[in-house]
């Protein structure tokens, strides 16, 4: 694996272990991290409430390519659908309430992270 990648896989995983920790600082309960389905990941699966949370977790590490959230293409969550209706089906979960949540972290130039969590992001 090529070294950019390298990096950019563990600046991922960083930035997906900050929103879990922000998600259960809410009250979310973390229940997976990493599921993949057929060639797509979801990052965070969560419960909170009466709902299954599935959240993609969009970091940045600047502004120069824009807002973590529009990196979401229309393909990129058809594939999340899928990847949600493959872990409802393998953990045998019917009538259950489920929403997609985007969290967006981008990192400032002094380390610090704002962070922004859409809720029902779409459907």
């Amino acid at each position: 694996m090529e070294k950019n990648k390298v990096g950019s896989l563990h600046f991922g995983h960083w930035g997906e272990d900050l929103a879990a920790d922000y998600l259960k600082a809410k009250g979310y309960e973390i229940i997976e991290k990493h599921f993949f389905f057929h060639h797509t990941e979801i990052d965070l699966i969560a419960r909170h409430g009466d709902y299954l949370v599935l959240v993609e977790v969009k970091t940045r590490s600047s502004a120069e390519f824009g807002p973590p959230e529009e990196a979401l293409t229309s393909r990129k969550k058809a594939c999340l659908r899928r990847a949600a209706e493959g872990y409802l089906y393998l953990n045998h979960l019917d009538n259950i309430d489920c929403r997609f949540d985007v969290i967006s972290i981008s990192f400032k130039p002094d380390g610090s992270a704002s962070i922004e969590h859409l809720e029902n992001a779409f459907e």
